[in-house]
């Protein structure tokens, strides 16, 4: 019998992010089915806020109402939490997700936080400000995904906040041009200068140069998880480092279009992620220096 849970969530994943759809295949079956209901509960609550369809086709009034809708998701998301068996497929998900992995209640709602920042349309003045931004929208989803592979450890969360964080700073250096025609900037305002095409580009080359600081710690949390996550995480890093290093070599013209890797792009990456799993094994951890450390 189909589990209507799982596949309104792989439904989910495959709408709104081919990339982690494809990494995910990676996964053990029970592995993969709470991955892809953690990322149908994120993706709804972004998509509720942002008032878009599996991260596109922004509506226009998306601001009218967001606090209420804000409001919404927080007690959704503290009845989905509480235990109590949800009828909506995104807050079930939820709810077996976190029961099951023993997800504290801390992390779904700091990422409700993250969203809350958007809500306030909060001012990034600093890269630490833009740091704290980043963990709770996306470093603090990698600490669940981690925790679901079965990762306690507060060093290794640490290492999978970072790659949430790596991943967010490449999101936001690729949508630079999406962000301005929504009305809103993450590039922090301390970096920037005369705000030509150019000059944001010279910040989003940044963002993606401390991005690498947090792929860099990525790699060395993976030695802790299970061989068959350690290489779907692997590939999914793998991928997004790929986009970084297109909008590098493309240059401002690179915004012209959706900077992305293509099937086969995606297939040589997933075959060297086996690379970046065996180092991850044989070679001495590098300490984090300089990080940002995440909320506790």
């Amino acid at each position: 019998m189909t589990d209507t849970t799982v596949a309104h969530a792989e439904d989910s994943i495959a709408k709104g992010s081919k990339s982690f759809a494809a990494a995910a295949r990676i996964f053990d079956r029970q592995t993969r089915d709470d991955c892809v209901m953690l990322y149908a509960w994120c993706r709804h609550c972004d998509d509720v806020i942002d008032g878009q369809d599996h991260g596109m086709t922004q509506s226009a009034d998306f601001r009218q109402g967001q606090m209420q809708r804000l409001a919404t998701l927080r007690a959704q998301t503290a009845a989905a939490l509480a235990g109590e068996p949800q009828t909506d497929p995104v807050f079930e998900s939820l709810r077996r997700v976190a029961g099951r992995n023993a997800i504290p209640a801390l992390h779904p709602n700091q990422l409700l936080d993250g969203f809350a920042m958007d809500v306030a349309e909060r001012e990034y003045r600093t890269t630490d400000d833009l740091l704290d931004y980043c963990y709770h929208v996306a470093g603090v989803v990698g600490v669940m995904m981690a925790q679901i592979m079965g990762a306690r450890d507060p060093e290794v969360l640490d290492r999978a906040s970072d790659l949430g964080i790596g991943f967010q700073l490449t999101n936001i250096a690729r949508d630079v041009m999406e962000d301005a025609a929504a009305g809103r900037s993450y590039l922090p305002q301390d970096l920037l200068g005369d705000r030509s095409r150019d000059d944001l580009y010279r910040v989003a080359l940044h963002l993606l140069d401390l991005a690498e600081a947090y792929y860099d710690s990525a790699l060395t949390g993976m030695a802790a998880l299970p061989p068959r996550s350690a290489l779907a995480i692997a590939a999914a890093r793998r991928v997004y480092r790929a986009i970084g290093v297109k909008l590098r070599k493309g240059g401002p013209a690179a915004w012209d279009g959706r900077v992305s890797t293509t099937k086969a792009e995606k297939a040589a990456l997933f075959a060297a992620a086996s690379v970046d799993v065996a180092r991850s094994r044989f070679s001495k951890p590098k300490p984090r220096v300089g990080l940002y450390q995440r909320p506790s």
